[in-house]
């Protein structure tokens, strides 16, 4: 007896799943194994756009498992860009995201790996094994956090709220930029974090310890897992000015959905009410 094509298609899922985890863990044993250690460092297109010898190993130990099990999906990579193959799924990596707080010692960093399917994100897992937190979210099946459910919070006002933030290692010399928007929230009373991981960030807002994410300048590996993590855990995510969001293009606002008209708003230009 044959198996049917539902059957067929949740056991890919299933691999698909597998596989992610494991990879997922793969990087994070590499991250654990050279954290505080003695390894190279050297600067990208900026001075302190840092790669370090671990986000090689972590990103190698990644691709391992991959490609033995999918040799011939494409994957997209941070430290080694497109791996261009004709599929319908693209792995979407980000080998050690918060490479400046693992640099120095800082336990806020993870691993980031988003799975695509014909261009939308299907599962996304973020792993920070310094806390033992490891997010997962497959579409339409809601996100967990070590395989609890999490949801996004409750709150309603923004002047009430708990933010996170990032910047750009290039700041961006435009009317409404980074530095522009957060000194407008702070005056305000509004307590913005920068923790140097927009993964982490993103998960935290799906747990409920933010309210809301906006950064002005992402790259896809960066936000792919996240983004999905705060969907599932019933969070809205737009680009800055509330439109579809698509991780590939770089500005994000991610919130509980209850305050999001409010720091869109303000991020945009407008007062914080």
């Amino acid at each position: 007896m044959h198996p049917t094509l539902p059957a067929i298609a949740y056991i890919c899922t299933m691999i698909h799943k597998q596989t992610l985890i494991e990879a997922t863990m793969a990087g994070a044993a590499i991250m654990k194994e050279y954290f505080d250690k003695q390894f190279t460092i050297s600067s990208k297109s900026a001075l302190n756009d840092l790669v370090t010898e671990v986000d090689h190993k972590s990103e190698e130990a990644i691709f391992d498992i991959i490609k033995k099990r999918f040799p011939e999906h494409y994957i997209l990579s941070e430290e080694s860009g497109p791996i261009v193959q004709e599929s319908s799924y693209k792995w979407i990596i980000d080998p050690i995201d918060g490479t400046i707080n693992y640099a120095n010692g800082i336990p806020i960093c993870c691993v980031s790996i988003g799975l695509e399917r014909n261009g939308k994100m299907e599962m996304g897992a973020v792993y920070n094994p310094f806390l033992n937190e490891f997010f997962f979210a497959q579409r339409g099946f809601g996100a967990t956090l070590n395989e609890k459910k999490i949801h996004v919070s409750d709150k309603d006002e923004l002047t009430k709220s708990c933010l996170v933030t990032g910047f750009p290692y290039t700041y961006l010399d435009a009317p409404n930029g980074p530095l522009q928007v957060f000194e407008k929230l702070i005056r305000k009373g509004i307590p913005v974090r920068r923790l140097g991981s927009a993964a982490i960030d993103l998960c935290w807002v799906a747990a409920g310890r933010f309210d809301g994410f906006y950064e002005h300048k992402l790259q896809a590996w960066d936000s792919a897992a996240g983004y999905l993590i705060v969907e599932e855990a019933g969070g809205k995510v737009t680009s800055l000015n509330g439109d579809y969001y698509d991780h590939y293009q770089p500005g994000i606002i991610a919130t509980n959905g209850r305050i999001h008209t409010a720091l869109q708003y303000a991020i945009n230009g407008g007062e914080v009410a």
